[in-house]
């Protein structure tokens, strides 16, 4: 396969690292050549909750990232994808797919001069409510690897090829904000049917709306001091059945759900900080009252202090 147009117009590789962060994730890069023999190319449709990169470096590296705020999807075309995942090895080769958790350590140790990728990227929050809303149940979790040579695999495989190849082009649809965002929900949808096993999916009973409803308005408005017997009056049901609802379809309470909600808000306002922001007025923003207590669950859901986050804005 050739590689795709796109070659970066550098010689260094500090420069080509943080094109590609710009682009798909921020990494740690470590080259073990001077500098590609070949030519790093990349093609990525820009900035939105779901993005696409087509990436070649070039050279042989190894990779390091976390992820933030986001599940990746890398799907080797050439060679093959080592990769570490949380502690577990996952090795793609062509028909496969890694699937890389956010905010969960990554190494690709040994990606190799000829191993040319197609990274698909899904912002962790808006990946969540589409699998609700496709799948009907929540908390379904992604394989570590998808299987790309089944029917709805190889359907989705060639879906994003397809948008890779058009990336460069003048009348590629990605670039008109009209259909955009519809196509790249296409892709989302067609990711997911192809992710999630059947019997996963056929063993999910079709969400209550009682429970659609309240996660709907969690998400549409986190930062709200909701209480159990508002989200019930939401449901049109008893602070009772909507727990039960909640702990059948979610694994969660409504309470616990809506914490995590806000922890990944507040992450996101953490990393994308204003000059002046401090930890403390993040968490007030986003419901959290007593910022030690903040600070210690932020540790536990991401690996990281809010502070170090705060910092790396």
């Amino acid at each position: 396969m050739p590689k795709p147009a796109g070659g970066l117009a550098t010689r260094d590789w500090d420069e080509v690292s943080q094109v590609v962060a710009d682009a798909y994730f921020p990494h740690t890069l470590t080259p073990h050549t001077p500098f590609p023999m070949g030519d790093a190319c990349l093609r990525n449709t820009g900035t939105g909750p779901v993005r696409i990169a087509r990436l070649a470096w070039g050279g042989e590296v190894s990779v390091h990232s976390d992820h933030p705020g986001a599940y990746g999807v890398n799907i080797p075309l050439t060679g093959r994808l080592d990769s570490v995942v949380g502690g577990r090895e996952v090795s793609s080769l062509p028909g496969t797919a890694t699937v890389c958790p956010p905010d969960v350590a990554t190494r690709m140790p040994h990606w190799t001069a000829s191993c040319e990728i197609i990274g698909v990227r899904f912002d962790h929050e808006y990946l969540e409510r589409e699998m609700h809303r496709i799948l009907g149940r929540p908390g379904l979790p992604l394989p570590g690897q998808v299987d790309l040579s089944t029917s709805s695999g190889a359907a989705w495989l060639r879906f994003v090829e397809s948008l890779s190849d058009q990336m460069d082009g003048p009348r590629c649809l990605l670039h008109n904000d009209l259909v955009a965002g519809q196509i790249l929900s296409a892709v989302t949808t067609a990711f997911v049917l192809a992710a999630v096993p059947d019997d996963a999916e056929g063993s999910a009973a079709t969400r209550p709306r009682i429970v659609k409803r309240v996660i709907d308005a969690l998400h549409d408005d986190p930062a709200h001091a909701w209480t159990a017997a508002e989200m019930a009056e939401k449901a049109g049901v008893s602070v009772r059945r909507l727990q039960e609802g909640f702990r059948q379809y979610v694994g969660r309470s409504p309470t616990e759900y809506l914490t995590d909600v806000r922890m990944v808000r507040a992450r996101d306002d953490l990393h994308q900080a204003a000059p002046g922001d401090t930890v403390a007025a993040v968490a007030l923003r986003w419901g959290f009252a007593h910022s030690g207590r903040f600070a210690a669950a932020y540790r536990t859901r991401f690996g990281t202090s809010p502070s170090a986050a705060l910092r790396s804005s």
